[in-house]
């Protein structure tokens, strides 16, 4: 454990400047995720400030923690942090799936969650990539690793 909180420490000593702008995209990907899920009556957070305890305090690290590691990696270790978000939320009612809705006809609504885990978990190596680019473009210069 010991050896974990050492490297989460040093993963997570980064640039102000990358953890806002990683703050700025993750909170509009997710009010325009969470606009689009109630638009389209897939699903939706049962309360707006979600958006910040999910996309801000969970995401955001968790993404700082896995970036620079390659897509594959990104995507499994995201996959298992999703899994336990998606897993959560609708257990504990705090994510509304709408009955019947687009996702549940096409894959059923036994495998909603599951789908829904392994859609998010792109977020974490699309969203390192897109944070770096940005990154590079205002500032001119790479990400520090």
């Amino acid at each position: 454990m010991k050896e974990f909180i050492n490297f989460a420490k040093e993963k997570l000593k980064v640039d102000w400047k990358l953890i806002m702008l990683y703050v700025v995209i993750y909170f509009t990907w997710g009010v325009c995720m969470n606009y689009f899920g109630s638009y389209m009556q897939i699903a939706k957070f049962t309360y707006w400030w979600q958006i910040i305890t999910c996309y801000i305090l969970y995401m955001v690290p968790i993404s700082l923690l896995l970036r620079n590691l390659p897509f594959h990696a990104q995507y499994a270790y995201g996959l298992v942090a999703m899994g336990f978000l998606e897993f959560g939320g609708y257990a504990f009612r705090s994510s509304y799936a709408y009955p019947d809705n687009m996702l549940d006809k096409i894959f059923s609504p036994q495998n909603f969650g599951l789908g829904m885990a392994l859609f998010f978990a792109l977020y974490f190596p699309l969203g390192n990539w897109g944070v770096n680019k940005v990154y590079n473009m205002l500032f001119g210069k790479k990400t520090p690793s």
